[in-house]
């Protein structure tokens, strides 16, 4: 089905003009203005929005978890039905290719309708049951019980690379609207039109399943100012971000600033490095070839514009390594650049690689070619020793999009030091041959202590929407390093205790009830039953 696109916020499932100025999608491969002009809320209008899904909280935090199953799977349903249209307004946004687009929507349908299993499995709620035990000394036990139940309205804020996966039905939204908050959503500007398509998705299925229209709210705004507001209001209690790491720390200091503070959980800054060994380097050259053009692979996708991008390899020194050094630079000079999101991230692009070129102890290792199109900029490696690495910080900075550096070491104890520098990380990677492991094992408590995700023998760009997924890691990877955005853990960062004593069967919410109605899990005098 395709809609008339309105060019206005989506407030309780109503169209609302902003008076604010506008903005106005643009394709980054052509510099094409594409059509309509979206009006930008001022903050008094942004209250409608966080009023509505206050009110809208009490009904949304209480339902039954079939119902509240069937919203998140009838959301799925309304993208899939906006395909045709979704698409190509996706790739004329942000340039992205159809077969990213293609993926990227079947993730985000996928991990709603994965939120709908949880939600009606119910082990999300955590309920806990200690029975009364009146005749214990020399105190009797009080009956205890405990439930998670939802914080509130969250605001989301859209993620500039991931238009759909990480924007308003994406990763943040589905586990708040499945931990049973309503969700402000802050669109990302530089992909309006996508927003209001998915928008009127998510409006349609919370009209369609009878529930409080203040479930969802889309609003447009100028960022920093409409940002700022959203985070300030009363009405919110908690906050999911994607993007620059001074657009997430400005949303913490905002948060802690408040009279109430909230928790922030924002994705913001990694390089994610990846450690090879001795023993996954000495194959032939076609196979060292190969691992050359899988590293490249993960570095160029996408124009480089993933959070789990490799801007950071380990290479030893001596001859294994330097045919996987040649064999990169061989690789990447046939290599076109690709279309990036936005004019202003190319630009922050090529400023981050002249800056990295310029560092002393810093080569140039290969560079593709431009992209025929506006804002493609060659891809670049670039190598540099161990001891440059250490000494110098600049060699530690993220670089948005696709460049990378090589670190040339002399010794497992200098993956070991190198690792002990590092800011926190999404991932961390290890290419290792059985006889790597044991000049390996040093290195992974270190890396436990840095990074959410370690893998081996693999690359980092590609994140599995699982039950058993981390996609965070220590600052300044994320904000809180006790959650992840991406998987069926996600939803335990929109939930919080509540214990009952003593209390009134008939006063009990139903998921703590002695009867159970709703076939919960639950661990009753510490043992785990399934259902009642």
């Amino acid at each position: 089905m395709a809609e008339t696109l309105t060019g206005t916020s989506i407030i309780a499932g109503k169209s609302v003009p902003g008076t604010a100025g506008t903005v106005t999608g643009v394709n980054p491969a052509t510099g094409e203005q594409l059509q309509p002009e979206y009006s930008l809320l001022e903050t008094d209008q942004l209250a409608e929005a966080t009023a509505a899904a206050r009110q809208a909280y009490e009904s949304f935090s209480r339902l039954d978890p079939e119902t509240h199953a069937a919203f998140l799977e009838r959301i799925a349903e309304k993208i899939e039905d906006r395909a045709d249209q979704l698409t190509p307004r996706v790739m004329a946004e942000t340039g992205l290719p159809e077969a990213r687009v293609t993926m990227e929507r079947g993730r985000t349908v996928n991990q709603l309708r994965l939120f709908a299993s949880v939600v009606r499995q119910g082990d999300h709620r955590g309920v806990r049951w200690d029975p009364a035990v009146p005749d214990r000394t020399p105190l009797p036990r009080p009956d205890v019980r405990q439930r998670r139940i939802p914080l509130g309205p969250v605001a989301v804020f859209g993620a500039s690379n991931f238009p759909l996966a990480f924007s308003v039905a994406g990763g943040d939204t589905a586990s708040a609207l499945a931990a049973g908050c309503p969700v402000v959503f802050k669109a990302h500007n530089a992909h309006p039109g996508t927003s209001e398509i998915v928008g009127s998705a998510i409006a349609e299925a919370v009209a369609e399943s009878g529930l409080h229209p203040g479930v969802f709210s889309l609003v447009y705004g100028p960022g920093t100012v409409i940002g700022q507001a959203l985070v300030s209001d009363p009405a919110i209690t908690a906050v999911g971000f994607t993007g620059s790491r001074s657009g997430g720390t400005a949303l913490m200091a905002a948060a802690a600033a408040r009279e109430v503070p909230i928790p922030v959980y924002a994705e913001m800054s990694s390089i994610n490095p990846v450690f090879f060994f001795d023993g996954a380097l000495s194959g032939d050259d076609d196979s060292v070839a190969e691992l050359a053009g899988a590293y490249l692979t993960s570095v160029t996708g996408s124009s480089g514009q993933l959070c789990t991008q490799p801007g950071l390899v380990f290479v030893p020194t001596g001859e294994a390594g330097d045919r996987f050094v040649s064999a990169v630079g061989e690789a990447v000079a046939g290599i076109q650049g690709q279309t990036m999101l936005t004019a202003s991230i190319c630009q922050s692009w090529n400023s981050g690689v002249e800056k990295l070129a310029d560092q002393a102890g810093v080569e140039l290792v290969g560079r593709g070619s431009d992209g025929e199109s506006r804002n493609a900029p060659a891809p670049a490696v670039f190598q540099t020793s161990a001891e440059q690495f250490r000494s110098n910080p600049v060699l530690h900075e993220e670089i948005f999009g696709a460049a990378s550096l090589v670190i040339r070491y002399d010794s497992p104890e200098d993956l070991v030091q190198a690792a002990e520098q590092l800011e926190g990380q999404l991932t961390a990677t290890l290419h290792v041959a059985e006889s790597d492991y044991a000049a390996a094992s040093p290195l992974v408590p270190v890396l436990e202590q840095k990074t959410g995700r370690i893998l081996a023998n693999g690359w980092p760009t590609g994140v599995e929407v699982n039950h058993a997924m981390v996609h965070g890691g220590p600052f300044p990877a994320t904000s809180d390093s006790r959650t992840t955005s991406v998987g069926t853990l996600a939803i335990e960062r929109f939930l919080r205790p509540v214990a009952y004593q003593n209390m009134p069967e008939q006063l009990l919410p139903a998921p703590v009830r002695s009867d159970n109605p709703w076939n919960l899990t639950r661990r009753i005098d510490g043992e785990l039953q399934l259902d009642s």
